[in-house]
């Protein structure tokens, strides 16, 4: 079958893109994983927000969790560790001690600037094997998707996904 219908039509799981993404990244992804648990001693979500912070400079903890593309409540508990390591600082705002700013320590912007290389090194080495048109190709396919993920997940009607229970069926 070409490659195309395969891709339309998928018929067992190899099939899936969503499942090949995922697995490419869990591949790919697990070189990041050993760098910022191994050697700087963060996870990668932590790393994402570090990230997120380096690039956008203080934002609020809402901010940074759809930046971040994370729930609120895993960016708040990465929040609290990132704290806890001296990387990241809040700022409480002065007329309402709920709304605080989020930003990188000096150690945290020494992290980046370490860390963020080595990333870019890996990212770098697995994208060397697609000449510059098929490079460019694959980013474009990629927005393609996202923006159509996006429209899917605007206006799908589902449940939400009840992470730990087990649903029932009817």
């Amino acid at each position: 079958m070409p490659d195309a219908a395969r891709w339309r039509t998928p018929a067992v799981l190899d099939d899936l893109l969503i499942f090949r993404m995922t697995r490419l990244t869990s591949v790919a992804g697990s070189m990041v994983v050993r760098l910022c648990e191994g050697r700087f001693g963060i996870t990668r979500r932590e790393w994402r927000l570090v990230v997120v912070l380096a690039e956008q400079g203080p934002v609020a903890s809402s901010a940074l969790a759809l930046h971040a593309q994370l729930d609120r409540a895993r960016t708040s508990r990465a929040v609290s560790s990132l704290v806890a390591k001296g990387l990241l600082q809040r700022s409480i705002g002065r007329g309402d001690r709920r709304y605080a700013t989020l930003s990188l320590t000096e150690e945290g912007r020494a992290l980046h600037a370490e860390l963020f290389p080595l990333v870019a090194e890996i990212n770098r080495e697995l994208m060397s094997v697609l000449p510059d048109p098929l490079a460019d190709a694959f980013g474009e396919a990629l927005e393609c998707l996202m923006q159509q993920a996006q429209a899917m997940t605007a206006k799908a009607e589902l449940p939400n996904a009840g992470r730990g229970r087990r649903a029932r069926r009817g």
